[in-house]
Order: C-alpha cells, then sequence, then structure tokens
C-alpha cells in the first residue's frame, strides 16, 4: 500500500541513522551529473507580481509550480508522477521534478527530484539530490520510469539536512544527509524546471514534458505537496497569504511551463508544458 501519513514521514526523518534507509557513503559518491545543476529561483521581472486570491504569482526564467514563505522550515514533502517527454517535438533538452527547502530568495537549494531528459531523441529518466551550491548527484540506485509515483522529503534535524526519495512504484528508496552552512530555511517549493547549465551558466531548454502532476490527489501518497516551519505545518494553502505560484517565461516573454490552480484541500496541482 502505498499510502503515507504526515506523523509517520515526521517520525522517520528523526530516527536513528540504522533504522533508515542507508545513505551514500562519502567515499563512493554517486557519479555527478555534469554540467546540470539545479538553480535557486531566477527572478525575471517582466512583469510585476500579481495576487490571485491568497497566491502571490509572479515569473521565473527556470522555475514552475509552488513555494511557500516563513521561518525555519524543517520539512517539505512531495510526490509527483514521472511525466514522459516528447524528444520528437523537444531534442537536446532538459526538465527536472523536485522538493525542496530554500532557493526562493535566497542562495541554496536542499532537494531532491527527477528528470525527463531528451538527448537528442532519445527520452532518459533518473533520480538525483543536490545541495546546492554544491553539485547535484546521479541516484544511480533508484531506477525510474515514466508514469512512476515518486514520494520525496527535505527534512532539517537542528544540524543537517536529509533528502529521501522512494519510487512508490518499485519501492526503491534512497537518503543522504548534509550540513548546508548558506541554508536559511525560509521557504519550501514543489517545482518544475528548466536546470542549468551550459559552459556559459545559462537555462537549458526545458523538454516537452506534456504535464506533470504534483501532490496526494494525483499520486495516492497522502500527506505531500505539505511542509512545516515555525507556525505552520500542513499543504500548501495552509500558509495563506505566504503561498507562491511561479511562472516559467522566457526572456522574450513566452510562457514556457504554467501551474494550473491548487485543489480544493490545497495538496495537489499540475503544470503544464506550454514552449521551450
Amino acid at each position: 500500500m502505498r499510502l503515507k501519513r504526515l506523523g509517520t514521514l515526521f517520525a522517520l526523518a528523526t530516527l536513528p541513522a540504522l533504522a533508515q534507509v542507508p545513505s551514500q557513503k562519502a567515499s563512493t559518491p554517486t557519479p555527478q551529473i555534469i554540467p546540470r545543476q539545479h538553480a535557486p529561483r531566477k527572478v525575471l521581472g517582466l512583469h510585476p507580481d500579481t495576487v490571485v486570491g491568497n497566491v502571490t504569482v509572479s515569473e521565473s526564467s527556470n522555475w514552475s509550480g509552488y513555494a511557500v514563505t516563513g521561518t525555519s522550515f524543517t520539512h517539505a514533502l512531495g510526490s509527483w508522477t514521472v511525466p514522459t517527454v516528447n524528444c520528437t517535438t523537444t531534442p537536446n533538452t532538459y526538465s527536472s521534478f523536485w522538493v525542496g527547502i530554500d532557493g526562493w530568495t535566497s542562495d541554496s537549494v536542499e532537494q531532491t527530484g527527477t528528470d525527463s531528459d531528451c538527448s537528442g531523441k532519445n527520452p532518459s529518466y533518473y533520480a538525483w539530490y543536490e545541495f546546492y551550491p554544491q553539485p547535484s548527484f546521479l541516484i544511480s540506485s533508484v531506477a525510474i520510469k515514466p508514469g512512476d509515483q515518486i514520494s520525496a522529503s527535505v527534512t532539517y534535524n537542528g544540524t543537517e539536512f536529509k533528502v529521501t526519495l522512494t519510487d512508490e512504484t518499485t519501492g526503491k528508496t534512497f537518503s543522504k544527509s548534509a550540513k548546508v552552512s548558506a541554508a536559511k530555511r525560509t521557504s519550501a517549493e514543489w517545482i518544475a524546471e528548466a536546470p542549468c547549465c551550459t559552459n556559459s551558466g545559462g537555462i537549458l531548454p526545458l523538454s516537452d514534458f506534456g504535464k506533470v502532476s504534483f501532490g496526494e490527489d494525483y499520486t495516492d501518497v497522502n500527506d505531500t505537496s505539505y511542509a512545516s516551519d515555525s507556525s505552520v505545518t500542513g499543504p500548501i494553502s495552509d500558509f495563506g497569504s505566504a503561498v507562491n505560484e511561479s511562472v516559467m517565461v522566457s526572456s522574450g516573454g513566452t510562457k514556457e511551463a504554467v501551474p494550473g490552480k491548487l485543489s480544493t484541500d490545497g495538496s495537489s496541482f499540475k503544470v503544464t508544458w506550454a514552449s521551450e
């Protein structure tokens, strides 16, 4: 049964390491994903932010999805369905889907997720983790296929962050912990991203991923698109006026990936690909 309760996930995050899935040992790191990184939000600034209900809508050149802001975040929990990419229409492109803490207005991101990329016209699917600005690393022990249901979490225990990614379809799980001295813990996110970087540091072209579905309404993984900070624990909508929606827009103003509205319980949404 794939259902997970929020309390169970929070409890697991505090158990001793021996009770967890073993983290990758520092002496045997997984291969680095070169040259891709999953950077903090890049504010585009072509148009001013707007407020729709309680949600502040802004534009970004690399992020599409939702974020909540606050102080002292300790948990971010997410789930999504791995989308199929159309590499005929968008060869040599990239798309990333993840949950994380930080990066909305800060310079670090503690995150884990999956990619649906196009190597030429051949699709490529894989999982990764990253403690930005450190490099992104492949999670080679968790094979990813389109249609797989993914759950993931980022937790902070007072000294270090722990990322955990589970393929709920296959049962494979991976965890990794690290200290991030620059972390502000001022936001949590659920994002579809155009990763970076080219040799000049630019954002990579976005794969045609169709639609990606985040949250328990679509994945049957309960209590996801949830977060916890110093004053709130709950789904995205529980953060009230601190909820932010990011629309991915090109430098010329063309929409590239657009999030839909939150579900009635505030736990789920879809992001739709619009252009490369």
